[in-house]
């Protein structure tokens, strides 16, 4: 740590203690412009400011804070130094009337009004601090960001009617942005990107937040006219805001009431703009003050102000506002041997911190030292852990891999592309990497099988289930560009398969807006690396090349929701949680359960009708192209797989797949009462025709011009119920069918279908509903039993006074389904094995359904049995399950 022998630190604005108290009075130094210089030989590291505090770092990481009456008029205290213990403070900032620090090991303690300090975030190593009048903000070594204090604004970031709180909430929004600062304002806040992308929240009614309008905001937003600007710092006054770009320029936007802008008016800003007097100067650091802003530019020492100057705060000798940028009057005769390190403003008070000559050299970086930023991954560090992996080490460098890699904000900040500063050009057009570091990282790593093992377990379960499916920048992106580097050196190792899977299905969570952009990152890359892409899951891919088959973990909660995103081809299942082999059962058992959730999902793909049970389409206006689809391509599936789906449609929708026009029997299974309807209309008389008062109308739709006003009379009712059948199996869902027709034949490519008629297609897809369950016993296989023993005449006996539906819940224990192929039960062998246990009246029978088969215990009787088989047909629903 920096300790100086002498320190200077000038500081001009509202009245205050002389000195602060860091000096005795006698020592301090007054120019005619009313600039103080105090000399300490005690290095100020930091100065913050709050309206009723004033808090200083020393050069030995103590802390000492005085407090004022209001809006730094006027002292009310002496200098206090906290209590600190061993605790070494590194980052300071004010609320109101509180502090927040932040020490070199990343603990975070608030000081309250009773100067006592408390501990927050206790399991965090906290790397930066920043207050705004009643919140706080902080970010971590890893990259995340925590919240707390007012929310009247939405200045915590939390999303809408979150309320205040006082304990830190993470700010999930902003997850896998590799932030360098942060920044707060009177009740709004920012967070800037490694590459110069700003968010920012909170209070926007004079434009502060640069979105081109004033209103609010409570979730962090991209301030998109800054893009490609080189942002590298962020300044927030009390609703004003400056930006410092890398080339030396300030953007200001916000209120402009007392000329803090610096635009030579008094107008708000909606929008950035640029401080043109300013231009050519080459800025290195600003601060901005409740109402009025600093700007220093190191090659001229010279510190420019500009705003509210009511309490001398501009450092001009006069207390006046200023709407443009002129030099601050510093003492020539005491900064003649020393220079400015660094500049602060908060409230009405000003500081410029200097180191004299022949003195340590200070920090000169406006974003403090290196350690304040987020941790990523380069050379030195991966050296460090190939070298010392084996050794005692072996513990922290643990820790350091967790760190990095179950952080995306890490990775994403990881091998950028310094060279002409090209990763501050990222865009949906350009992803700002090196990706040959990348390669060369990996490829070290991979030297120790140790690190490469753990690398991968912590990105398998930790990065990967944490990605953000809805990015707030495109900086988060990255990661998908980078792992593939990793999966190389994996695959090499025969280490990255279950990997590559988890991220193909991260990368399918992704929104499609963002899909579509990192799909041109792919389109964009170097040959050599997008061949890396296409091997990496073409290797995962292989086996359903070669063998037709696809394996996917799905959980029963959200079968459909996840299948609408997998591949559409021949389909393993492994349920989540759940041991099988698919070997045909759970793949039945899949369809099975996803008939059930296809028509209860949101949105509706179809209803059901409550006088028949069948379902249809919805009509045309509900916005369901995209799943009906995705229900036809999840049907043909199942038919090409000779998978058993019954979902419930009539025999309506299979002669319409095979180019037939349904009839007014065909009406009759869906809508019954429609039907009945219509026949009684076709067997009426000519009077009782007039009498049921019918036009051309189908449900509220005119079927033919004008049908409102035709009667349907006995001369044109067949006419009437050709149109009524056609409005209902065609007109009203066209386009639902055609989606749905052009699915079903995506998910069944081959043509033989249309070979069926549409009632042995119905049968195929849906089963036999005829239950001859004779036929099982007939064609039973018994392994380790005998017909003839006691326990198999008890079963046999029990199964058939079992109920149908109890039945069939036997059939769904065993066969994962029960519904029946064409054949009916002829076509299924059941299988009773006989399971040898020491204390068989204690176990429930189990079902394979892998293999139609039943492991049975020897049951001492025939009630037990009874009792263990209904409860185990009645409470399985799991596989695996005894």
């Amino acid at each position: 740590m920096s300790t100086a022998q002498t320190m200077l630190m000038y500081y001009w604005g509202a009245d205050a203690r002389p000195g602060f108290g860091l000096v005795k009075h006698g020592s301090l130094q007054t120019t005619n412009t009313g600039i103080h210089l105090v000399c300490s030989k005690s290095k100020i590291q930091n100065v913050a400011v709050g309206k009723k505090l004033v808090g200083f770092i020393r050069g030995d990481g103590t802390v000492s804070v005085i407090r004022c009456q209001g809006d730094g008029l006027a002292l009310a205290g002496r200098l206090k130094h906290l209590d600190l213990k061993k605790d070494k403070i590194k980052a300071l900032s004010c609320q109101e009337s509180q502090a927040v620090l932040v020490s070199y090991d990343g603990k975070v303690l608030c000081v309250d009004e009773l100067n006592v300090p408390r501990s927050q975030l206790r399991d965090k190593q906290v790397t930066q601090v920043a207050c705004g009048d009643h919140h706080s903000v902080v970010l971590t070594h890893d990259g995340q960001l925590f919240t707390w204090g007012q929310n009247s604004s939405g200045q915590l970031g939390l999303g809408k009617d979150e309320p205040s709180t006082q304990s830190p909430k993470l700010l999930s929004s902003l997850s896998g942005i590799p932030l360098v600062q942060i920044s707060a304002g009177g009740d709004h806040s920012f967070a800037l990107s490694l590459s110069g992308a700003v968010f920012g929240w909170g209070k926007n009614n004079a434009g502060q937040l640069a979105l081109g309008d004033n209103t609010d905001r409570d979730v962090p937003v991209n301030v998109s006219s800054l893009n490609l600007k080189k942002i590298i710092f962020i300044s927030c006054g009390e609703e004003h805001t400056a930006t410092l770009t890398k080339g030396g320029l300030v953007f200001t936007f916000g209120s402009g009431s007392y000329g803090q802008l610096g635009h030579n008016s008094l107008r708000d800003e909606l929008r950035p703009q640029i401080v043109a007097e300013l231009w050519g100067s080459k800025v290195s650091q600003i601060a901005c003050g409740r109402h009025h802003t600093l700007a220093f530019v190191r090659s001229s020492q010279k510190i420019y102000s500009f705003g509210c100057g009511e309490q001398g705060q501009l450092g001009n000798g006069q207390k006046t506002n200023q709407c443009v940028p002129l030099p601050v009057h510093l003492s020539t005769e005491h900064n003649q041997n020393g220079s400015v390190e660094r500049i602060r403003a908060g409230g009405n008070h000003s500081f410029a911190l200097c180191q004299q000559m022949g003195s340590e050299k200070g920090l000169t970086n406006p974003k403090a030292s290196s350690n304040s930023h987020i941790v990523t991954l380069d050379d030195k560090m991966i050296d460090r852990w190939i070298s010392e992996c084996d050794s005692k080490a072996w513990k922290s460098i643990r820790w350091e891999i967790k760190k990095i890699f179950s952080s995306a904000a890490c990775v994403n900040g990881s091998f950028i592309e310094t060279s002409c500063d090209k990763h501050f050009q990222s865009s949906v057009e350009y992803y700002g990497l090196d990706l040959s570091l990348a390669r060369l990282a990996f490829e070290k790593l991979a030297k120790k099988e140790k690190v490469l093992s753990e690398v991968k377990k912590v990105v398998e379960h930790k990065l990967l289930p944490s990605l953000n499916p809805r990015p707030a920048g495109v900086e988060a992106l990255r990661v998908y560009l980078i792992l593939p580097e990793l999966l190389r050196v994996l695959h090499e190792h025969y280490l990255g398969t279950d990997l590559t899977v988890a991220l193909a299905s991260a990368i399918l969570s992704l929104k499609p807006d963002w899909l579509k952009v990192l799909g041109h990152y792919w389109s964009r890359l170097p040959d050599v690396f997008l061949e890396n892409l296409v091997k990496t899951f073409h290797l995962q891919s292989h086996n359903f090349l070669l063998d037709m088959t696809m394996s996917g973990h799905l959980r029963w909660s959200s079968s459909l929701e996840k299948t609408l995103k997998v591949l559409q081809k021949v389909y393993e299942v492994v349920f989540d949680g759940e041991p099988g082999i698919d070997w045909r059962a759970l793949s039945l058992e899949f369809f099975t359960l996803l008939a059930k959730d296809i028509l209860t999902a949101q949105p509706k793909i179809a209803e059901i009708s409550e006088d028949s049970g069948f379902a249809w389409f919805t009509s045309d206006d509900c916005g369901t192209t995209d799943e009906v689809y995705l229900f036809g391509v999840l049907c043909g599936m199942a038919l090409y797989n000779n998978c058993l789906m019954n979902f419930g449609f009539p025999l309506a929708l299979f002669k319409m797949l095979l180019g037939q026009k349904p009839t007014l029997q065909d009406l009759e299974e869906p809508f019954p009462i429609e039907a009945r309807t219509l026949n009684v209309l076709l067997e009426e008389d000519e009077e009782g025709v007039t009498e049921l008062y019918l036009n051309f109308t189908v449900r509220g739709h005119e079927v033919i011009p004008n049908g409102a006003q035709i009667p349907v009379t006995k001369v044109n009712r067949q006419e009437y119920v050709d149109l009524y059948i056609d409005f209902v199996f065609h007109k009203s869902v066209k386009q639902q069918f055609e989606d749905f027709s052009r699915g079903f034949s995506q998910g069944c490519p081959i043509d033989t279908w249309k070979v069926f008629l549409p009632e042995e297609l119905m049968a195929v897809l849906y089963g036999n509903t005829e239950y001859k369950w004779e036929l099982l016993k007939e064609n039973v296989a018994y392994e380790g039993f005998i017909p003839t023993e006691e326990v198999i005449q008890n079963f046999w006996k029990v199964f058939f006074e079992l109920t149908k539906d109890q039945k069939k819940l036997f059939m769904k224990f065993i066969f994962g389904t029960y519904l029946l192929p064409v054949g009916g039960l002829s076509k299924r062998q059941l299988r009773i094995s006989k399971w040898v246990l020491p204390d068989p009246d204690e176990h429930h029978p189990k079902g394979e359904c892998c293999f139609g088969r039943l492991r049975l215990p020897n049951y001492s009787n025939i009630r037990s049995l009874h009792d263990k088989l209904i409860n185990a047909i009645t409470h399985c629903n799991e596989f695996g399950m005894e």
